[in-house]
């Protein structure tokens, strides 16, 4: 029997692509609601069937059920198969809730705005993850305290956008509203670079041989973990963010520039360091001043919109979807007046 999450009551929800995300959100909801899946491959089918879940091998079936229930319909393929799901989305089910877990927002909005226009769209973020892929590698508790992004803009309706919060909140997440544009922007910086980072010191460390190799420890271990990820699902990311990415880029460069210069001038790392142990440490301190706020109103969009931006977070739901008092937990409470 499902158990109402803390975020509220949660429609069905039907996960379109069952790897890592997919699979992880299948097994993370199926306590708070009904939830169902679709995969193209035969072996994910049969795995994800094997401890328990329905999943269809017919998409159109798939999505015939979500228009019938009117269920939360989440894109969980890798993103180059969107455009392909998109379009069968537009067929079967035109005005289905909809959501994503992509890396990429911008992209998959306009994708959205062209192909399926008519769906209640949200695109959303789940910063979880590791290096690994495939139904075997997802966990019920891959999302727990995880930030769980919200795309809103200036024409949004809360009522699409609160099925979609009410998912990351039942499986444990907290959600981050923003737009899809500052989204990318972050992400380049986040988890974008930090992949193409991760790809640079794995091939520094091989060029220094078998030695080398063989002394790698914690430092190399962590700073290259997600070099193990799939090629072309690092690529399908980081391509669909290319302007973000590059800016980010040139920041690292230039700072890895200015690093070099210094050393081979004066032997000084002095600036890098200290930099990076300042930024490391507010990284480690975030969230530690938030308070605890309720949000409502007409001007609810822009109440979450400034919660997100200033590095705070929703926490729970309650009320109608088109009309919710959201708990909120923000820095300064006097900024969302």
């Amino acid at each position: 029997m499902s158990t109402p999450p803390p975020g509220g009551t949660l429609p069905p929800v039907c996960v379109l692509g069952l790897g890592l995300i997919g699979g992880s959100l299948l097994r993370a909801a199926a306590p708070a609601t009904t939830v169902y899946g679709w995969s193209r491959s035969a072996d994910t089918r049969a795995a994800a069937a094997g401890d328990g879940f329905t999943v269809l091998d017919d998409l159109d079936a798939t999505l015939d059920r979500a228009r019938a229930d009117d269920a939360l319909v989440v894109l969980a393929s890798p993103v180059t198969a969107f455009r392909t799901l998109l379009k069968s989305v537009h067929e079967r089910a035109p005005q289905v809730r909809l959501t994503d877990v992509a890396s990429v927002k911008g992209s998959v909005a306009q994708w959205v705005a062209e192909l399926a226009p008519r769906t209640r769209f949200v695109g959303s973020h789940p910063m979880a993850g590791t290096q690994h892929s495939g139904w075997e590698a997802g966990s019920a508790d891959l999302f727990a305290g995880a930030a769980w992004v919200t795309c809103l803009d200036e024409d949004a309706d809360v009522a699409d956008w609160v099925p979609v919060a009410r998912l990351g909140l039942a499986v444990g997440s907290r959600i981050v509203p923003c737009e899809a544009v500052a989204h990318d922007r972050a992400a380049a910086r986040i988890s974008h670079l930090p992949h193409l980072m991760a790809c640079a010191m794995a091939q520094v460390g091989e060029m220094g041989g078998e030695l080398a190799m063989a002394l790698a420890a914690g430092s190399f271990a962590d700073g290259t973990r997600v070099a193990a990820t799939r090629p072309e699902l690092m690529r399908a990311m980081c391509e669909n963010n290319a302007a973000a990415l590059v800016d980010a880029l040139d920041d690292v460069l230039g700072i890895l520039g200015v690093a070099r210069a210094s050393l081979a001038s004066t032997g000084s790392l002095q600036k890098i360091t200290s930099g990076g142990h300042d930024a490391r440490m507010l990284f480690e301190g975030r969230g530690a001043d938030l308070i605890s706020v309720q949000l409502d109103g007409d001007d609810l969009v822009d109440q979450l919109l400034s919660v997100g931006v200033a590095g705070g977070h929703v926490s729970g739901i309650t009320g109608p979807d088109d009309a919710p008092l959201v708990d909120a937990h923000y820095p300064d409470p006097a900024g969302l007046d």
